[in-house]
């Protein structure tokens, strides 16, 4: 299966079902199911404007399995409309500005008992198998 590494607290908002982009510079073709990764790098300004959520940050595991369902390039409209879902979550993309790339539409949100092993650059490859 197809993952993604994200650094936290992003991967784990992701997981909670709090933030439904992932932005990217480069676009992708990909559509299906995609394991999130948390990477062992934090954002430590972020997790403290989300201390409010009270989450845990887990690094260095997969933490969730979504569907990739579309890659929108990011102009004004897609930034207004993100804007008003959560403004607090999409904060650095809104404030950007001239940021140009790519925001990859998560859904089907599931969380799943963390895996650890170490994340890689881009779209990579894991032989997830389900417990059900």
């Amino acid at each position: 299966m197809k993952v993604l590494t994200i650094r936290q607290p992003w991967a784990t908002l992701i997981a909670e079902g709090l933030k439904e982009y992932e932005f990217r510079t480069w676009n992708t073709k990909y559509r299906g199911d995609l394991l999130i990764h948390a990477g062992k790098g934090v954002d430590k300004e972020a997790i403290k404007r989300f201390s409010d959520y009270n989450l845990e940050y887990p690094t260095g595991c997969i933490i969730a399995k979504v569907r990739l369902t579309d890659s929108e390039y990011v102009n004004d409209e897609f930034v207004n409309r993100v804007a008003s879902k959560n403004a607090l979550v999409y904060r650095g993309i809104i404030d950007k500005g001239a940021w140009s790339g790519y925001g990859f539409k998560l859904e089907n949100v599931e969380k799943i008992d963390p895996i650890y092993i170490n994340g890689k650059l881009g779209l990579w490859d894991y032989d997830y198998k389900e417990n059900k």
